[in-house]
């Protein structure tokens, strides 16, 4: 949930002429339960693909490509909430939609193409998360957004020098990517909810 806190405090960025930033941050934690849901969404497809039999490259761009879109919808979904940041979030999430592209529409896509597709956009995904983790504001939980950069960048490091090595192998690393983007977002969702209750008791001092 590497967004979360930087929209939630540094609400000066998107509020409304004259809305004070407790307000925006109260409304803002008031959605906490979206993004806990969306976490768990995230955690119970990643179970379902580990779990997944899968013996055809059909079957494993489809679950590629629903990784990437979804992952893509949510930086561009930060995006639309983040202040000075925000082509950071737009750039990660249109590289994510178009990898995402390429697995459904790619009818003669190849494991080796799928696979270096993959391990390039987990790459690419973890160095835009840890570099957002460290040159962003500090705020609670952007740990979450650290570690999951460090994830997604090992295991694309480690995807990318087995090309093409087989579908169990990719299969099982879509599904890990989907784990851990998954307990992020869920550490996210109680960090949003912590935001608004500070900002509610703020106001309630005031």
């Amino acid at each position: 949930m590497r967004d979360v806190s930087d929209v939630g405090v540094d609400s000066r960025a998107t509020a409304p002429p004259g809305e004070g930033r407790l307000e925006v941050a109260r409304r803002f934690g008031a959605s906490w339960w979206v993004f806990l849901v969306l976490g768990i969404a995230w955690v119970l497809f990643g179970m379902f693909v580990l779990s997944y039999r899968v013996g055809s490259l059909l079957a494993l761009a489809i679950f590629a490509g629903v990784t990437f879109i979804m992952s893509g919808v949510a930086e561009l979904s930060a995006a639309s909430r983040a202040g000075s940041w925000r082509w950071f979030y737009l750039l990660a999430g249109i590289l994510s939609v178009i990898a995402g592209v390429i697995a459904f529409i790619w009818p003669g896509i190849t494991l080796f193409v799928l696979s270096v597709v993959l391990s390039w956009f987990l790459v690419v995904m973890g160095i835009f998360h840890v570099v957002g983790a460290l040159m962003g504001p500090k705020r609670d939980w952007w740990w979450t957004t650290l570690l999951l950069g460090i994830a997604e960048f090992l295991l694309g490091a480690w995807a990318a020098g087995y090309p093409g090595r087989s579908l169990l192998v990719f299969v099982n690393l879509v599904g890990i990517y989907a784990l851990i983007h998954g307990f992020s977002e869920i550490f996210g969702a109680f960090a949003i909810r912590e935001l608004g209750r500070r900002a509610e008791r703020v106001e309630r001092t005031a």
